[in-house]
């Protein structure tokens, strides 16, 4: 697993030990970013069941000023923090051992804006209507926000439309779907 553009091109990245996460591939990363910015000018970005992290150190590699990073396991977070320190990224992010819902409860407290949420939870363990739903409930995506979701390709997230466009739908190999949503401007 490494980087795949900007500051931190070409670094390795530890993956989290044992089979709980799946790490997005190269190929589906690579994609993803040439959708939501190849490159940024700053922003904030939230990595909700952040695993090894790699999806927002990608982010930042690519622009992004700081980073949350959230995740409810232990080895995890570990490696996070491992990825973290091995690119010097200490003073630019903040590492939480925490639920999702838990998490963006916690943000909403600290009035934290985000720029780009990457949600990539365990295949079939997340409601992601509520997720969204609790996202938008307290604010917590800038005007031009996205939201990128990492899910199983049997699950349709297209009926999302709830004050968002969808910017891409993709079903990578059969197992892999990402949807990725923009909030939706008011009109004018």
């Amino acid at each position: 697993m490494r980087v795949i553009a900007g500051e931190f091109k070409g670094r390795q990245l530890k993956a989290v030990p044992g089979k709980s996460t799946r790490p997005t591939t190269d190929k589906v990363k690579e994609s993803v970013f040439q959708v939501i910015g190849p490159f940024f000018d700053g922003g904030k970005v939230l990595d909700l069941f952040a695993g090894s992290g790699s999806l927002g150190i990608e982010a930042i590699s690519r622009g992004m000023t700081s980073g949350v990073f959230v995740d409810k396991h232990p080895k995890a977070v570990h490696t996070i923090t491992e990825n973290i320190k091995a690119l010097r990224l200490e003073d630019s992010v903040e590492v939480f051992r925490a639920d999702a819902f838990r998490a963006l409860k916690a943000s909403a407290k600290r009035e934290i804006i985000f720029d780009l949420i990457l949600l990539d939870p365990p295949y079939g363990k997340v409601d992601y209507v509520k997720l969204i739903n609790q996202i938008v409930e307290f604010q917590l995506l800038s005007d031009d926000g996205i939201i990128y979701c990492e899910h199983d390709p049997k699950e349709d997230l297209s009926g999302m439309k709830h004050s968002f466009e969808i910017l891409k739908q993709d079903n990578y190999g059969g197992t892999i779907g990402i949807t990725i949503l923009r909030k939706a401007q008011a009109p004018v």
